[in-house]
Order: structure tokens, then C-alpha cells, then sequence
């Protein structure tokens, strides 16, 4: 078995004259929830059609527990799963009539098996108790699980969900975010998209952000926020007595913009690096100033894609 899940090197695809994915590469090991995160035509979509099998790349090589999806296509497709944003359910099928359809196209043995099998998924996804209700009394968050319940018969060991949780109460994501991450647990890799960055911060172990068909950023959700909002920091000091002596300090400093003052707290942009936020406060130090607290107020995940969707990845 590779040691790698998924490996994508020089991924590109083209729509005629558009790019829709330019030349990404990604490492993704067993066991993780990786989320890819990017705004829409970022190329999320793009990426999982390929890696499905379902479309072909203008180049690039990616492969599947080991299984190259062009030489091996079927070999990979056996042990992947795919839910598309937005599955359609059909309204005349009992819960467990959908899923008994599908157990039974992937040959998962007689009916007790194939009810044991569709029993266990509903419990995964917390739907048991409606496993005779109709599809089409389902919520949206139900039905959400329902088809991620689907995806879960024959046991993959790779699964691509393209915006699962989409549309869904915090409740249905939570329940959502529970079931991945305890599939992952077991052994599983569970490639997950949004648009929206914090969701994916609470659900995955690592992710990475897409933009305009580049891959900006990897890594866990700090990394990533640290990597794209490294350039321009939120920092606060909080003084002892007036704050004067401070404000014209940092007046003084290179990197310092737009200076705040809120009672005993100094509010201020800086630009630069860890190093330079360390001296920084090493200066404050040095200068004798009274300081009783010094911290930098991260950019909200929001903050951070809707730049990035503007094309700044400097945020």
C-alpha cells in the first residue's frame, strides 16, 4: 500500500483558453481529513472530477492508495467513494430502500448482509430511527447524510465530498463533522470542499486554499492562516498609566500603521515577519515602556478567503 492516500503532482486542467486548475500538487496520508478550501471557480470541483475518474486532466499524474487513476482506473474507483455537492434523492424510496439499491450495485452479498450493511451506515450518520421514513420527508441536513451514508457501503477507503456541508444547520454539520472524523479515525482519508474557510477549520486535521485555480496554501488551519496573513498583523498593547509614551514609540517604528488608541489599549497594523514582531517586542522591553499585555488578533478565516477571492493573498 503507498504511504500516501492521495498524490496529486502537476495537476492542470484546461476548459479550452480557461485554466481551471493550474499545475497542483498534493500529498494526503491515510487516516486525515483534508479540506480544500477556495471560493467559487477556484477549481475544487475540477480537482475532484479528476480525481474520480471522471474527467480527464490536461496533464498531470495523480493516484489512489497506490492505484494510478488513469492505468487503474477501476482498481481505484473500487476503493473510492464520491458525493457531489447537491446528490439528488429519489422521493418515492424508503430510507433503507435507497441505500438497499446501491448495497445491492455493489454487490455487498444477500439481502441480511446487505441490511446489516445498511443498517450500520444510518447509524454512522444518526439516521437509524428513520430508516422506514420516506426520502422525501427528509430535511436538508438529513438528506445530506443520507446520501454521505450511500457513499459509506462499500467501505472506501478514500472519499471525495464535494461540499457536504452545504446548506446545513450547526447541528447537521456537527453531526456531519463527528461522522468524518470518526471514519478517519479508523483508517480512512476524507477529501472535503468549501467555500467557507472556518468549517472546514473545525472538521479537518489539515486543509489547504484554493484560488483561481492555484493552491495558495497548505497545511493545518493555523499554518494556512499564518501563511496567508503573514503580511499585515493586528497587534494590541495594553499599557500600565497613559498610554502616550507607547503611542509615540510606535509612531517611531517601521511596519507601524494605523495607530488606535481605546482607554489603556493601543491598536495598530504591522507588517513583517515573526522576527520582526519578536524585535518589536523586545524594543517595547528595552524601552523601559509599561506593558501589560501585547498579543496579535488573528484575521478571521472570513477576512482571509474574501481576500484571497479578491486576488490578495496578502492579507
Amino acid at each position: 500500500m503507498s504511504e500516501a492516500a492521495i498524490e496529486i503532482k502537476d495537476l492542470r486542467v484546461d476548459y479550452g483558453n480557461f485554466v481551471a486548475v493550474q499545475d497542483i500538487s498534493l500529498s494526503i496520508p491515510y487516516g486525515e481529513v483534508f479540506g480544500l478550501v477556495g471560493p467559487n471557480g477556484a477549481g475544487k470541483t475540477s480537482t475532484f472530477k479528476v480525481l474520480t475518474t471522471l474527467m480527464e486532466p490536461t496533464y498531470g499524474e495523480v493516484s489512489v492508495a497506490g492505484f494510478d487513476i488513469f492505468e487503474s482506473a477501476e482498481e481505484a474507483r473500487r476503493i473510492m467513494a464520491y458525493m457531489p455537492d447537491l446528490a439528488p434523492v429519489p422521493a418515492d424510496l424508503k430510507l433503507w430502500e435507497f441505500l438497499d439499491f446501491y448495497a445491492d450495485t455493489h454487490r455487498l452479498g444477500g439481502r441480511r448482509v446487505r441490511r446489516e450493511r445498511v443498517d450500520e451506515c444510518l447509524r454512522i450518520v444518526n439516521l437509524f430511527e428513520k430508516r422506514e421514513a420516506w426520502c422525501k420527508e427528509l430535511s436538508r441536513g438529513q438528506t445530506q447524510r443520507l446520501v454521505l451514508a450511500k457513499t459509506l457501503l462499500h467501505r472506501p477507503k478514500v472519499l471525495v465530498l464535494d461540499e457536504p456541508a452545504s446548506g446545513l444547520d450547526p447541528l447537521s454539520r456537527r453531526e456531519m463533522r463527528i461522522a468524518l472524523q470518526a471514519l478517519a479515525k479508523e483508517g480512512a482519508t476524507v477529501l472535503v470542499s468549501s467555500h467557507i474557510l472556518s468549517e472546514l477549520a473545525e472538521m479537518c486535521s489539515s486543509l489547504c486554499v484554493m484560488n483561481q485555480g492555484r493552491l495558495l496554501a497548505s497545511g493545518t488551519a493555523d499554518e494556512v492562516r499564518r501563511e496567508l496573513g503573514r503580511a499585515e498583523r493586528q497587534l494590541s498593547v495594553v499599557t500600565f498609566g497613559d498610554p502616550e509614551a507607547l503611542v509615540s514609540w510606535l509612531r517611531e517604528r517601521p511596519g507601524v500603521t494605523d495607530l488606535k488608541v481605546d482607554g489603556l489599549r493601543v491598536g495598530f497594523q504591522f507588517t513583517g515577519e515573526d522576527v520582526d514582531q519578536e524585535g518589536l517586542l523586545l524594543g517595547l522591553v528595552n524601552a523601559g515602556l509599561k506593558v501589560r499585555s501585547f498579543e496579535e488578533e488573528s484575521s478571521s478565516f472570513e477576512d482571509i478567503l474574501v481576500r484571497v477571492a479578491e486576488g490578495n493573498r496578502e492579507v
